[in-house]
């Protein structure tokens, strides 16, 4: 995470790119998909996943839901699996 200010204030963008980058290393991992699948899934390159993973890249709308459209679909998979 970054470092707050004598206010106690973060800078928004390396906020923003910091949590997502978290967020999208736990949901990828509770569904156990390696970065290279994860992009597969998402018609992505895995270099973009890593770069995300980093804090190193702010990924467009696109690409978020791209990724999110990828995690729900694994995430109803293993459901469906589990069902069974």
């Amino acid at each position: 995470m970054p470092v707050a200010d004598k206010h106690g204030r973060f800078p928004a963008i390396e906020y923003a790119r910091a949590s997502l980058a978290r967020n999208l290393i736990r949901d990828r991992k509770t569904v156990g998909l390696t970065q290279q699948r994860l992009a597969d899934l998402a018609g992505l390159r895995q270099e973009t996943i890593a770069r995300m993973e980093a804090g190193k890249h702010t990924a467009s709308v696109a690409t978020v839901q791209k990724i999110d459209r990828a995690i729900e679909s694994e995430r109803k998979r293993l459901a469906q699996r589990k069902a069974k």
